[in-house]
């Protein structure tokens, strides 16, 4: 038996490595494009920047020190020049994806990185996967704009997993309709009516607005945001404003807001501030044939009839008032039960007296004849 030389000796003292293998290494030295392992074979690993990260620009220096350990792939087990060639961006793929498939199987809600806005939806980084979040799915709203989303971290889960096509799809839009019917169920259980709660102004319309209660939306009526008359809600709030409000109703799972607020009721010290017999002061609100509305606080509307305007015929309110004019006027009636004041302008002034005509002379003289007549006749009657 032949005695081995010393060559031989040390290169079968060395583990043996095929092209596929995972290794581990550890860092004997690196340069801004290489790093350069012991594998614990007769040659050393050599990793390119390409083979670590798909980042050309990326210098190794920042990111791998000398004595790290770092799991790679074997390429090549002669790269030409007497190093093994490794992949360390194989091993970071392939446990990637081996996550990305766990979370499909298990339907996992996953947090990604939006990477950039393409056409049609978002490119997210999962693990290193690229997973597409189509438009329609990024939320339960429609969204024209996407670019909000860029750089952003999202939640979503995978719905489509198929490596071989490189199809990884995510549903955003999912989470979003659980987590909102969550925070719904949450809120209906916790408000009653008569509740008053804080909420932002979300959407303003002719009609009202629909106030985020935190997990479901109420709507505020037009006729419900004061106990004065708003004849526009836009000019009243602005979208993101944050207000307090009352629950007045909840049926068949809507919400009914208000801001009348009970102690804010002006109905409440009516009777004493609009008593019949007190003279007020208001603003013509609005103008009608019959009259005209007199608005005597926020909530209290008094009625001015036409025919108590003024001691003169007037025809049309509008002929002698205007809207946001002030005018002072006495209460005629007051009805509570039906929240009705009567006023009266004319009750403020005497009826214009007219001057007693003197008589003319004919009638004087007329008037004279006639007592002389009723005198003869009587002298006539005593004679006979």
């Amino acid at each position: 038996m032949s005695e081995m030389s010393f060559e031989e000796m040390l290169n079968e003292s060395f583990k043996t490595i095929r092209t596929g293998e995972v290794v581990t290494g550890k860092v004997i030295d690196v340069k801004p494009e290489a790093i350069l392992l012991n594998i614990g074979y007769k040659s050393d690993g050599i990793i390119t920047r390409a083979d670590y990260s798909a980042d050309s620009s990326l210098d190794l220096t920042t990111v791998v020190k000398v004595g790290d350990e770092i799991e790679a792939k074997v390429r090549k087990v002669n790269d030409g020049e007497g190093l093994v060639s490794l992949s360390h961006r194989d091993i970071v793929a392939e446990k990637s994806q081996q996550r990305v498939r766990e979370a499909f199987e298990n339907e996992e809600v996953v947090t990604g990185t939006v990477e950039k806005v393409v056409n049609g939806g978002l490119s997210v980084d999962y693990e290193g996967s690229r997973v597409f979040v189509p438009a329609s799915l990024v939320s339960d709203m429609f969204e024209r704009d996407l670019s909000k989303y860029a750089g952003q971290q999202i939640e979503f889960v995978i719905t489509e997993y198929n490596p071989q096509k490189r199809r990884v799809i995510g549903d955003r839009k999912r989470l979003i309709i659980a987590q909102k019917a969550a925070a719904r169920e949450a809120l209906m259980e916790r408000i009653h009516v008569g509740d008053v709660i804080e909420g932002t102004v979300k959407n303003i319309t002719d009609f009202g607005a629909f106030i985020d209660l935190g997990g479901a939306d109420g709507l505020l009526h037009i006729s419900e945001m004061g106990w004065g008359r708003t004849e526009n809600p836009k000019k009243v709030f602005k979208s993101g404003e944050q207000v307090k409000v009352m629950i007045k109703d909840i049926a068949d799972g809507k919400i009914a807001l208000t801001r009348k607020f009970p102690e804010e009721n002006p109905w409440v010290l009516a009777a004493t501030k609009y008593a019949v017999g007190n003279v007020v002061t208001g603003k013509v609100a609005r103008l009608a044939d019959f009259g005209a509305f007199i608005n005597l606080e926020p909530g209290i509307d008094a009625l001015l009839h036409v025919s108590q305007i003024s001691n003169e015929r007037v025809e049309k309110p509008g002929d002698v008032l205007k809207v946001g004019q002030e005018i002072e006027a006495k209460v005629t009636d007051f009805n509570p039960e039906d929240k009705k004041i009567s006023l009266s302008i004319k009750a403020l002034t005497a009826p214009v007296k007219k001057e007693k005509e003197e008589p003319k002379d004919e009638d004087v003289v007329d008037a004279y004849t006639d007592v002389e007549a009723v005198e003869e006749a009587s002298e006539t009657e005593d004679a006979e």
